[in-house]
């Protein structure tokens, strides 16, 4: 049975009770990374493991997801800003303990690729905020397969220099 979430707003990124903030570096240009976090979000699974299926909803203001497992998100966009950020917020999930939950995918040009930032912001009793601390490390070692994963998909092969083994 889902749970009502507290609805929560963009700025519970930066004050919520538990923040895990995730950094990695793509090649691709920030619009290409936009548009595979953003736009085409029923991509997600292709790139981001843990994701069954990722289906947007009102013409991109709202989402659904299901995580392997079992555990589904109905989500709400907070924020969509071309090449520069996608937040959301969890409204209801069949996922225990959490109270609320918002997710943040900040871009910033690095070179001729970009600088991805993931935060995950929550909020619950404190055996699930401890519970969500402890499981930082396998979190941030999703994200960073998940990212580079997308960065091959949004990277051409590169043909491997003379005198390279390959």
């Amino acid at each position: 049975m889902p749970r009502r979430l507290r609805p929560v707003e963009l700025d519970f990124t930066a004050v919520a009770p538990v923040r895990l903030a995730f950094e990695a570096r793509l090649q691709a240009p920030p619009p290409a990374v936009y548009r595979s976090i953003a736009v085409e979000v029923g991509s997600l699974p292709a790139w981001f493991t843990p994701v069954a299926s990722a289906v947007p909803l009102d013409d991109g203001a709202r989402r659904t997801i299901r995580l392997r497992g079992g555990v589904r998100f109905e989500e709400t966009v907070l924020a969509a800003e071309p090449d520069l950020r996608y937040a959301y917020r969890v409204d209801l999930t069949n996922a225990p303990a959490v109270s609320a939950l918002a997710e943040e995918w900040a871009l910033a040009p690095e070179g001729t690729g970009t600088r991805l930032r993931w935060t995950m912001a929550a909020d619950g009793p404190a055996p699930f905020r401890t519970g969500l601390r402890l499981a930082s490390p396998g979190l941030g070692l999703s994200f960073r397969r998940a990212a580079a994963a997308l960065d091959r998909r949004l990277t051409p092969a590169r043909r491997p220099s003379p005198g390279t083994a390959r």
